[in-house]
């Protein structure tokens, strides 16, 4: 008797480790670009750009530039005064001023940076010749580049009309801190900084509108995130309905937030094109990115940690401020980072007392913007430090503290102080699974061996919580009347049997083409090359967004999956017709639906010819159209946690701080390519290190940019960064469709908080502590010549 044959079943292609199909077109050379596109008597801007941080403008004699060979335009903010209207980033929050967004500076300029003339020409070359022939006459007001000063009364008004320098202003309160304090053992706090820094993208910033006269409509090719929103928002710019303006994003070369806003140069390139009936393309050089996109991560925060004699948390008070720049970005406002900052400070820990203030002050720099992590790296660096603290003066280890503080899973869900609910995530075992991959208890005896022998070797931990994939019921940004917490898929078969998926997500280096294809193969049966994905385009679906706050693969793989289940019935429901049994008995995987139990079948090709394009094959009832569309809204979005350790070196002489060892353990909930999830983790935290280590934009005292080159602004190279351990806690979210929570952000948070706790621990025998990012060199020198002036006075 011999054994029967064993039936293997096709591995599924939600967890699969699959190469990006993305990957062969950018890596060869084929993916195309706003840059990239070549259209027939397309027109070039340059922008005469604010050389003052604030001043009124007096006159501007563009006569010489008009002249100009080969000038077509030269446009102010007078000149497209009747045809654009000024945006404005509303919000429901109380003590929010709004400023309002213009493709050319009116009246005066606020930063060094901001575009004050743009000039249309045949090509790129002139326009910027015929830059050096203008002429601006500005009355120099004073600068505002402090964001304490800026708040001070009397200080100088960026907006006149707010009245105030203070944008924004949020505060949280629960149970009785201030008591909570005055009873505690053990208290510990200080002032902490983080710098201003900016995405460096590796495509920087690119437009091209192009316009027809006979539908007054326009498309705009733009390397945003963005597309949907850019739309809505040029719809009332420009006072357009929606069917005539159409906002695509092609391949796009990174953007991690500083693309998920509108710009002034959008606005600008689809009002001259309109104006001039001829398309219209900007492309940013580096100088102009550096200087004129959104920064970020710039925050000052005061904070106080209380703790019982047991090591337990009883309260934490912050006063947290942002530099918000020039201005509210749109649609996001200048709240977006100052006020998560608060919101997300308490962590994943269990903190019954809490009160905390946020404040956006307007400063003569660029508008602080969206940058991955939003607020989170901040508030995770000054919590984590405040951690690492309090367990140098309690005298114990600091992954212990965190234990006895961190919440349970018992104790999930759970409401912290500023009032986020942690859904379920695997708190304790991110920490636990984090240590076992680097050997942390190895690596303290290693550390303890460093340190007899003179060394400067530390460990750091970093615990934290984020909100990821957020429904409608929470605002990606406080007060945002905007929804952002739905998105659809439109899944269509055609008459070949190959299957098309749009969405309103815009893609910029997340896999999510693969993805996305992978989700809609295996709920749907379909062959996963038959699958192409429609995505970075406003006109793919009725009310998509795009892509930021790590939502894409939560929402679109939602809206995929019910589309994908929808159209999935429909194709059995055919396909039981031509093999003449019932839907019930039938199984679809493959690009094929078979009888159970049979070797009948019938491929997708050959239902869709019999729906679409053959006679007579099937009943007049069951020739409906192969497609669905499905929205999907998980309300209130999921929480995504990790923890992160570091282990540094810092070289005595020169004061380079290296990262040696990295380990991340993180719960995003069901993986659906571990592949694409490794590269997001390992790209985070290069950035997170360079947060920490190296990237800080600077300006000096009256407001002038002094890193706008990246001679002067540093950013991590391969060399750097460190080879990492990376695990995955699959702890399926319970309030998403299919678990699955956001990560695309999760790297950038943990990394810094991480590297300054090692960078502290290191420095520890010296009772030098780390409280500003980033930690460069001369930053350091000068931290450990102050402690040892102090220590031998």
């Amino acid at each position: 008797m011999t054994d029967a044959p064993e039936i293997h079943a096709r591995p599924k292609l939600v967890g699969a480790r699959i190469k990006r199909t993305e990957d062969p077109r950018l890596l060869t050379g084929s993916g195309a670009f706003t840059d990239d596109r070549q259209v027939v008597r397309a027109l070039h801007v340059a922008f005469r750009r604010s050389d003052r941080p604030h001043a009124r403008i007096r006159a501007i004699d563009c006569a010489a530039a008009r002249a100009a060979p080969g000038v077509v335009a030269v446009l102010t903010a007078e000149d497209l005064a009747d045809s654009v209207e000024p945006l404005v980033a509303t919000s429901r929050m109380v003590n929010y001023h709004a400023t309002p967004i213009l493709p050319l500076a009116r009246g005066k300029v606020r930063y060094v940076g901001e575009p004050v003339v743009g000039i249309v020409a045949e090509d790129r070359y002139l326009a910027e010749d015929a830059v050096e022939l203008l002429a601006i006459d500005y009355e120099p007001l004073p600068a505002v580049a402090d964001p304490e000063a800026a708040m001070l009364p009397g200080a100088p008004l960026l907006h006149e009309e707010a009245g105030t320098n203070v944008l924004v202003s949020r505060e949280f309160k629960r149970g009785e801190p201030d008591e909570a304090l005055a009873s505690a053992a053990l208290r510990v706090g200080g002032r902490f900084r983080m710098h201003r820094k900016t995405p460096v993208a590796l495509e920087a910033r690119a437009c091209l509108a192009e316009y027809e006269p006979g539908r007054d409509a326009l498309t705009l090719h733009s390397s945003t995130q963005v597309p949907g929103i850019v739309r809505d928002a040029l719809a009332a710019a420009l006072d357009l309905p929606g069917h005539r303006i159409r906002v695509v994003a092609p391949d796009v070369g990174g953007g991690f937030g500083g693309k998920a806003s509108l710009h002034p140069e959008e606005i600008f390139v689809c009002a001259a094109a309109r104006r001039l009936a001829r398309p219209v393309k900007w492309t940013s050089d580096r100088m102009e990115d550096l200087a004129a996109s959104t920064q970020a991560f710039d925050e000052i925060v005061d904070a106080e940690l209380a703790l019982d004699d047991a090591g337990r948390i009883l309260a934490l008070c912050a006063d947290a401020i942002g530099d918000a720049g020039a201005g509210s970005i749109y649609p996001w406002t200048a709240g977006l980072e100052p006020v998560q900052v608060v919101s997300f400070l308490p962590g994943p820990y269990r903190i019954q007392h809490y009160r905390a203030r946020a404040r956006a002050a307007a400063t003569s720099k660029a508008p602080a913007g969206a940058y991955r992590g939003v607020g989170r790296p901040i508030s995770t660096f000054v919590m984590e430090r405040l951690i690492d603290m309090a367990a140098v003066k309690i005298g114990i280890d600091p992954k212990e503290l965190r234990l006895r503080n961190l919440i349970g899973p018992d104790e999930l869900p759970y409401k912290v102080a500023s009032g986020i609910v942690w859904d379920k995530s695997a708190f304790h075992e991110c920490l636990h699974k984090a240590c076992a991959a680097i050997g942390y208890d190895k690596l303290r005896g290693q550390r303890e061996a460093a340190r007899a022998a003179g060394r400067w070797f530390g460990i750091g931990i970093a615990s934290y919580a984020e909100l990821t994939g957020l429904g409608s019921r929470i605002s990606v940004a406080p007060g945002m009347p905007i929804n952002t917490g739905t998105e659809t898929a439109i899944l269509r078969i055609d008459s070949t049997g190959a299957v098309t998926a749009a969405f309103g997500i815009a893609s910029h280096g997340q896999g999510l083409e693969t993805t996305l294809a992978q989700i809609v193969a295996e709920h749907l049966g379909a062959r996963f090359a038959d699958i192409r994905i429609v995505q970075g385009d406003s006109a793919a679906v009725p009310g998509g967004t795009g892509t930021y706050a790590s939502r894409s693969l939560v929402l679109a793989g939602g809206a995929a999956t019910l589309a994908a289940q929808a159209l999935r019935e429909k194709v059995l429901k055919a396909a039981s017709h031509l093999l003449e049994a019932s839907a019930a008995d039938l199984t679809a995987d493959d690009g094929k639906v078979s009888v159970a139990g049979t070797d009948r079948s019938v491929t997708f090709r050959e239902i869709a010819r019999a729906v679409y394009s053959e006679m007579g094959r099937l009943p007049p009832d069951a020739r409906e159209e192969l497609a669905a569309s499905k929205t999907y809204d998980p309300v209130f979005g999921t929480t995504t946690s990790a923890t992160h350790i570091a282990a540094v070196e810092i070289d005595p002489e020169t004061y380079e701080v290296r990262v040696e060892r990295f380990a991340v353990a993180e719960d995003c909930g069901k993986l659906v390519n571990p592949l694409i999830v490794d590269g997001q983790v390992h790209g985070g935290v290069a950035q997170g290190i360079g947060a920490a280590l190296y990237e800080e934009v600077v300006y000096d005292a009256q407001g002038h940019i002094n890193t706008a080159s990246l001679v002067d602004y540093l950013v991590p190279s391969a060399c750097e960064i460190p080879s990492m351990q990376l695990v995955h806690v699959e702890s399926a979210s319970p309030t998403t469709l299919g678990g699955f929570r956001g990560m695309g952000e999760g790297g950038t948070i943990g990394a810094p908080a991480a590297v300054a706790n090692a960078v502290a621990d290191a420095l520890s025998p010296l009772g030098v502590e780390i409280n500003e990012l980033p930690i460069t060199p001369e930053r350091l020198f000068r931290l450990i010549e102050a402690a040892r002036a102090k220590a031998n006075p």
